[in-house]
């Protein structure tokens, strides 16, 4: 049996280092989530190289056998504040050999140095790389996990706004999408969620929206989209997530626009559990059901 208890182990060090030093500053803060990596192992006949993309720092993933035709754009999760390409360069590799393609993990500058729309400007400039490169809108997925499957949305909802070509599919992972801090799980689940708190939430939010943002804006808070012509849609969550809902809200908003939409939602599972690929049962079966889903949908 493999260990899927190896995050629940990670978040608790992290919270207890940070109820340790409850003044850690955003240095601080972004040297202990450059550990989320640690959860995960490393993907077997995958190199990476790190590059600029559309003048983007950024890590390019590449499985041995990948299509050459076709690319995932990777958003990495954090709050917009913390975490880099180099902490989820392993998940990335993951998926990425999962589904066949390579990937691009996008390290767009964060909060609250470079507050909304900051991220949006970076992962678009990446994607329109991608295009100028070569690489059809419908060969390429976007994937991105918290506050990165909040940015995966966001991408796509920019890029039809603006008329651009659309990915081909989009895939949020435990994705954090409520910026006003409403969710019911954020009190139905406080108990069960150990890195998720709506205090949490609220001090992200703040350095993320800035000057320029706002909770209403719906490429900020993509539950107040409107999702007509929207891409495939796939969102996953644990059942113990303080973030439950907001998979769940945004499953029913898109589906109400007519997205062919997939939730999956695993028991007793914590914030983005599929960075434990490699070391747990229910990480690898939740990439092998979004690389099923995907190529059923390419």
């Amino acid at each position: 049996m493999k260990n899927s208890e190896h995050l629940v182990e990670l978040y608790h060090s992290w919270m207890d280092r940070m109820a340790a030093n409850p003044d850690k500053g955003i240095e601080d803060l972004r040297d202990l989530f450059e550990g989320w990596h640690q959860a995960t192992l490393e993907p077997e006949r995958v190199s990476y190289r790190s590059e600029m993309v559309g003048d983007v720092p950024s890590i390019r993933v590449l499985p041995e056998g990948a299509s050459p035709e076709r690319m995932m754009l990777y958003t990495h999760g954090g709050g917009f504040a913390v975490g880099s390409a180099a902490s989820h360069r392993k998940l990335a590799g993951h998926l990425a050999q999962a589904l066949g393609v390579a990937a691009v993990v996008v390290d767009y500058r964060r909060a609250p140095e470079h507050p909304f729309p900051a991220q949006l400007e970076d992962t678009t400039a990446v994607y329109t790389k991608l295009l100028e490169q070569g690489y059809a809108s419908k060969d390429i997925v976007i994937c991105g996990d918290s506050a990165g499957g909040n940015h995966t949305i966001a991408t796509a909802l920019k890029l039809r706004n603006n008329g651009s070509p659309l990915p081909g599919a989009v895939v949020a992972l435990s994705p954090w999408l409520d910026m006003e801090h409403i969710g019911k799980t954020l009190d139905s689940n406080k108990d069960r969620d150990i890195l998720i708190s709506r205090e949490i939430l609220q001090g992200m939010s703040e350095m993320f929206l800035g000057q320029a943002g706002s909770p209403d804006n719906p490429l900020c808070n993509p539950l107040k989209a409107d999702f007509s012509n929207f891409p495939h849609l796939y969102i996953n969550a644990g059942s113990s997530e303080a973030l439950l809902d907001n998979a769940q809200k945004l499953k029913s908003v898109a589906e109400e626009s007519g997205v062919d939409v997939s939730l999956s939602i695993v028991n007793d599972m914590q914030h983005v559990f599929p960075m434990m690929a490699g070391r747990s049962d229910e990480a690898d079966n939740e990439i092998a059901r979004i690389a099923t889903w995907f190529k059923a949908n390419s």
